[in-house]
């Protein structure tokens, strides 16, 4: 192991490719303060909640202040944080006061790179394959433990420093500090190829690294997170190069806290991809319009969210999950016990505008997904068609003479001879219409075609999507997309096919009430979904019940919508945004603040 870090600082430490960029990406990192932000007319990339004034500070000098009066702290965090650069940045503002300081990695106390990997290799699956199983490692696995928890501060030191993802294993009774990463801007920094998986010394191909992190080190530093969540005193953003922002943890528990009760919006965000489309980059104007496409929106996908704090004009972003550690029995009401941490209802973009046609795909069954992935819940979807063009369609079920092995061999022949495939001859492409749902139950063939906007209601699960035709098209880099076929026929049901497809999977709206001025609709999902869809259309307000349990809405017809719920929080969403009505808040009004007839989508668990 090496030595303690005890006033070692040089000058030269900090000539380290500091000024390299970590990101890899079109779009930009979201802005540390109020002010940059270009409010739009509409659909916001930013939103955030408030939690007063002077409860977010910003700066290494204010956060050196904090260390310097605690004397000795715990700083730890989630992985693809960008340590060398902290811990240069404290190193010389700690210097230019003239004090000494001892700092400790907690990265020197891991097992070595290729130890870790031979412990989370049963994890990942095959080379070849996008997916592995979730882990049920722990954190301190990765540790020389014991050597890690016999480290001590240094009584000569002004400041003593434990930092790294993982310090808090050591068990220092201190103060602890802990720095938050978005997902998304993790991802970029690993396209950009500037960190490492958990225990790692080296970057690999994207697919493997991001199997790792879903399947390894985020499940790790989740668990990790939730056990020190009452207990961090600190929560800290690390997403941006050389800054940094913070607030003192009871703030931030106060805020979700009261989160819980009101209404909300998670921070979306966008990726391209091979069918992405143009709908996305012309309604939403502070997204980069030199990014080629955008595919996805992560509108409310929680393992990958996060939520932003603001105070006083700064924003601190923590992750989703956190509010589920903290309030998940709020925002999930009697659904709590069943699904715990785990927010279970996902809202996200699907755009083909211009763009191409969605693989040709099917999802796991429940039992599927839980011995081969170690998944609790399993991916069961909806196609919520928001917008689309004239002659835009829903691949949907088969057609009524199918013969499972005809199609099985037609779609390995397509792939050995990189040969075009009339794939209407095995599934049915029905017309898409603005706020039509379609039901995609697991084991339901499917895709999107062009020209969709495609709100998916889903469960959470979102990246177990067995491929079996990808219209011979590469990704983005010019690679070929993974086929799935093998996973596909282990849980495709060919009994959803002919007139049985648009009796079932295509939701009939039924009328459950007709007031002044309103009216609400049941659009009916499938029996294997646990969750329901209600559309609200309404002139004024409508006054809404949410009979303890959580509500996630979209105004998708319409300009505005003004929330306001039962303990007075209000907030304005624009036409495309997803906001979230925790159980707790208890009741809610609706208010129409555009000019013609609001149409909101609310998802519910049933």
């Amino acid at each position: 192991m090496e030595e303690n870090k005890f006033n070692t600082f040089q000058q030269e430490d900090l000539m380290m490719s500091i000024e390299e960029p970590i990101r890899k990406t079109e779009q930009e990192v979201m802005p540390e303060h109020t002010s940059k932000i270009n409010a739009p007319e509409g659909y916001d990339i930013y939103p955030y909640f408030s939690l007063g004034e002077n409860q977010v500070f910003t700066g290494y000098s204010s956060l050196c202040d904090y260390l310097i009066k605690q004397g000795t702290t715990v700083v730890d965090g989630y992985v693809g944080v960008c340590w060398e650069r902290m811990i240069d940045a404290i190193k010389k503002e700690i210097t230019s006061r003239g004090l000494e300081f001892n700092i400790v990695e907690a990265a020197d106390f891991m097992k070595n790179a290729a130890e870790i990997d031979q412990l989370v290799a049963p994890y990942l699956g095959t080379a070849e394959s996008v997916w592995g199983t979730r882990t049920d490692l722990e954190l301190s696995d990765l540790f020389v433990i014991d050597e890690l928890q016999e480290v001590r501060s240094n009584p000569n030191a002004d400041i003593n420093l434990l930092i790294g993802c993982g310090a808090a294993l050591a068990g220092w009774d201190a103060a602890l500090v802990y720095v938050d990463l978005p997902k998304n801007e993790l991802q970029h920094r690993m396209n950009a190829g500037t960190i490492c998986n958990l225990g790692s010394n080296a970057t690999a191909g994207q697919m493997e690294m991001y199997k790792r992190f879903y399947f390894v080190d985020w499940v790790l530093l989740n668990a990790h997170k939730k056990s020190l969540a009452y207990q961090i005193d600190v929560f800290a953003d690390g997403q941006w190069d050389h800054d940094i922002n913070w607030a003192l943890g009871d703030s931030v528990r106060k805020g979700l806290e009261k989160m819980s009760r009101s209404v909300f919006r998670a921070r979306p965000w966008f990726a391209a991809g091979a069918w992405g489309g143009q709908w996305m980059k012309a309604q939403m104007p502070q997204l980069d319009p030199n990014e080629v496409n955008y595919a996805w929106s992560f509108e409310l996908i929680a393992p990958e969210n996060g939520i932003v704090l603001e105070s006083s004009g700064h924003l601190l972003e923590v992750s989703f999950d956190l509010l589920m550690f903290v309030e998940g029995n709020h925002v999930l009401g009697l659904h709590h016990a069943r699904f715990g941490d785990e927010f279970p209802i996902r809202f996200d973009f699907l755009d083909t505008f211009d763009g191409g046609n969605l693989s040709i795909q099917c999802h796991p069954s429940l039992r599927y997904i839980q011995e081969n992935f170690g998944e609790r819940i399993t991916q069961d979807e909806t196609y919520y068609i928001l917008d689309c063009k004239g002659d835009a369609g829903v691949y949907l079920g088969f057609q009524d003479d199918i013969v499972e092995q005809d199609f099985k061999q037609a779609l390995e022949n397509s792939i050995a001879n990189n040969q075009e495939l009339d794939i209407e001859q095995y599934v049915q492409l029905h017309p898409a219409k603005k706020h039509e749902l379609f039901l995609i139950p697991n084991g339901t063939v499917h895709s999107a075609g062009a020209n969709n906007l495609v709100l998916e209601i889903s469960a959470t699960p979102y990246i177990f999507t067995f491929k079996m035709y990808d219209w011979l098209r590469p990704d983005l880099n010019g690679l070929p997309r993974p086929i799935n076929i093998e996973h596909a026929f282990g849980n495709l049901d060919f009994s959803r096919k002919g007139e049985k497809v648009v009796q079932e999977l295509i939701s009939k709206p039924v009328v459950l009430q007709n007031g002044n001025a309103f009216t609400i609709y049941h659009l009916p999902t499938h029996a294997d979904h646990f969750y329901d869809v209600h559309r609200l259309e309404f002139d004024g307000q409508i006054h809404i019940d949410t009979a303890n349990c959580c509500h996630v809405l979209m105004l998708v017809e319409g300009t505005f919508v003004d929330v306001v719920t039962e303990d007075g929080s209000s907030g304005r969403f624009a036409f495309a945004e997803t906001f979230v009505v925790p159980a707790a808040a208890k009741t809610y009004t609706l208010i129409n603040s555009g000019t013609k007839r609001a149409k909101v989508v609310k998802a519910f668990l049933k």
